[in-house]
């Protein structure tokens, strides 16, 4: 018993490696590389879970991501089907998974143009994800993103611009939270830094997974904020202070002090004092950290 019990260690193990791997390239834009792992994903969690497992739809959802990413759309609707039919042939499939398989409904017909499709899974996708885990939360965040930029490309400037804030709003929150959260752990335990911070029972916590998802959000909205024909200081600096928390917790210290830097100088042209006064803050616990920058 306890050797079979190792041994689906051992499997979920691999599984998680093939799987991460496979993330990781996805997350770095390289798809082509993040096939094989894919793949390896998948054989290993068919072995271990059966072939109609609900366990396989992340590693489908994958595979369609990464083949739309070089641009093999028949290969991507296949894995597309496969995990529609097991989500739709398991009862009482979770939301999680639910939202997810509409993330990527959505995503895949948006990689084909048509967009109408691509806004009604994407709109299911908020609509479930805000069910489980509320309207204001990162999860329902990715949903309004991914819909930004389906208006975006129709070039309907008003509602995209609408979303963006949206996104960068509950980015900010969740932000402003960790950072308290790890503000109140460094003052009752001083000798520790970000890196050594206990992980554990704070719901505020920034997992690998949000921390990727985190900076390819923010750093796509405010390429598009400082690219717009008309500006907006104070959404930009929202998104650079968002930016800079965020760096601040991984302990990217010079990007931090950069882009809290500029979220500084633009709200210094604001009416609004509150925001200066917490980038301030922030820029001083982030020079108070000097020996852990990267």
């Amino acid at each position: 018993m306890a050797w079979n019990k190792q041994l689906v260690k051992q499997q979920k193990s691999a599984i998680d490696l093939a799987y991460s791997t496979a993330r990781e390239f996805v997350l770095d834009g390289k798809h082509k590389e993040a096939v094989p792992a894919a793949l390896r994903a998948l054989r290993l969690s068919a072995e271990a879970y059966g072939s109609n497992s609900v366990q396989l739809v992340p590693v489908y959802l994958l595979l369609a991501e990464a083949s739309t990413g070089v641009g093999h759309l028949p290969e991507a609707s296949k894995y597309l089907s496969q995990a529609e039919w097991i989500v739709l042939s398991t009862p009482g499939c979770s939301v999680a998974v639910q939202y997810k398989l509409q993330r990527s409904l959505g995503l895949f017909c948006a990689a084909k143009g048509n967009f109408e499709q691509a806004l009604y899974h994407l709109a299911n996708d908020v609509y479930l994800a805000s069910s489980a885990f509320g309207l204001k939360s990162v999860e329902t965040s990715g949903g309004y993103f991914h819909m930004a930029n389906v208006f975006f490309r129709q070039n309907k400037m008003d509602v995209a611009n609408s979303l963006y804030a949206e996104v960068t709003d509950i980015w900010h929150a969740f932000l402003v939270k960790s950072v308290q959260a790890q503000e109140q752990i460094l003052k009752s335990r001083p000798e520790m830094s970000p890196l050594t911070e206990d992980k554990e029972g704070s719901e505020d916590h920034l997992t690998e997974t949000w921390q990727a998802e985190a900076i390819r959000v923010l750093n796509a909205v405010l390429d598009i904020r400082e690219r717009a024909p008309k500006q907006q200081p104070g959404e930009t600096a929202r998104v650079l202070h968002a930016l800079a928390m965020l760096y601040y917790l991984i302990v990217d210290l010079s990007k931090a002090r950069e882009a809290g830097m500029k979220a500084f100088g633009l709200m210094k042209q604001l009416p609004q004092r509150e925001s200066l006064e917490a980038v301030g803050h922030l820029l001083e616990l982030i020079n108070s950290k000097p020996s852990y920058a990267k």
